[in-house]
């Protein structure tokens, strides 16, 4: 099998609504989330090849050792198949598209995707269900990846509910030349709550039908506001994407990134070129249903 190259894409998420409802005993927030994918996305090479386990990228800022998920993805797969010491064999190179500290989800879906590809090395006959606890063991949202379309998540982000996909809608995503992490996002929202529990508004109306709530702009983002304290380029961005059309702007999980919706490619586009400015990307892309994500990630052999 040495020198069998796969090829898989990484699509990156949005966030359509996340409540953060109050701060867990294990250190988790709990949260009640609306994921949504996109069609934007790194790409992953892997190839088999003798030596140790790599990951490489001409992302300087990714990291290459057991920071990076997609090593941490790699090595959890490894041993829960039973097999000792650290993966090995496999080289990954991953083309990076996806922002990184913006909220898209880039590092746990290079994860996701990693993990499709190397079942297909080490374990072509394993379960989904094998991916799946290993995914949920190196990320909250990293399951989702695993899935895509348009989700209800709750507790830290692992249970998820698929709900009636939204749109199709075209999306303009705002991307700084900055990140925020997201310790500190959560962090500064426990500052603002003063420690205390969110309002949970139990089941909201909008959750039966999560399109009809986008549609009608209901959806929050309750790390907004105390990330916009700290950035207000973030709010500002937000709503530039707002007054130049957009049916839905918000700030994509922690942050830094935004995101507008728009009824059309064309409206998306001139929305992007209406709201460039320094120090920012703008980067068109589509919400996704579960099947054309499943498209989008299926891995492809190269040779």
């Amino acid at each position: 099998m040495s020198g069998l190259r796969l090829r898989v894409a990484a699509p990156a998420k949005i966030n359509l609504h996340l409540e953060v409802l109050r701060l867990r005993d294990d250190g988790y927030h709990e949260v009640r989330t609306i994921l949504q994918s996109v069609a934007l996305a790194d790409t992953l090479t892997v190839t088999v090849r003798p030596g140790p386990f790599t990951v490489r990228s001409r992302t300087a800022s990714m990291p290459r050792d057991g920071d990076n998920l997609v090593w941490r993805a790699a090595a959890r797969f490894w041993r829960a198949l039973g097999r000792d010491g650290d993966p090995s064999g496999v080289a990954v190179a991953v083309r990076k598209v996806v922002p990184a500290g913006a909220g898209l989800g880039g590092a746990s879906s290079d994860a996701a995707s990693a993990l499709r590809a190397l079942r297909e090395i080490w374990a072509p006959g394993e379960p989904d269900a094998l991916l799946h606890d290993v995914a949920a063991a190196i990320g909250s949202d990293a399951p989702f990846f695993l899935e895509g379309g348009t989700v209800v998540a709750t507790g830290r982000g692992e249970r998820m509910e698929r709900v009636k996909p939204v749109g199709p809608y075209a999306v303009v995503i705002g991307s700084p030349g900055f990140g925020v992490a997201t310790a500190e996002a959560y962090g500064w929202w426990d500052e603002t709550n003063k420690g205390e529990a969110g309002v949970d508004t139990g089941e909201p109306v909008y959750w039966a039908s999560v399109p009809a709530a986008v549609d009608a702009g209901g959806p929050i983002n309750d790390l907004e506001g105390p990330v916009v304290a700290r950035y207000p380029a973030i709010g500002e961005m937000v709503g530039r994407l707002r007054a130049a059309g957009a049916v839905r702007a918000a700030m994509t999980g922690s942050g830094s990134a935004v995101f507008g919706l728009f009824g059309s490619p064309e409206a998306a586009e001139r929305a992007r070129r209406a709201v460039r400015q320094r120090g920012w990307r703008t980067l068109p892309t589509r919400t996704t249903d579960a099947a054309e994500h499943g498209r989008l990630t299926a891995v492809a052999r190269l040779r």
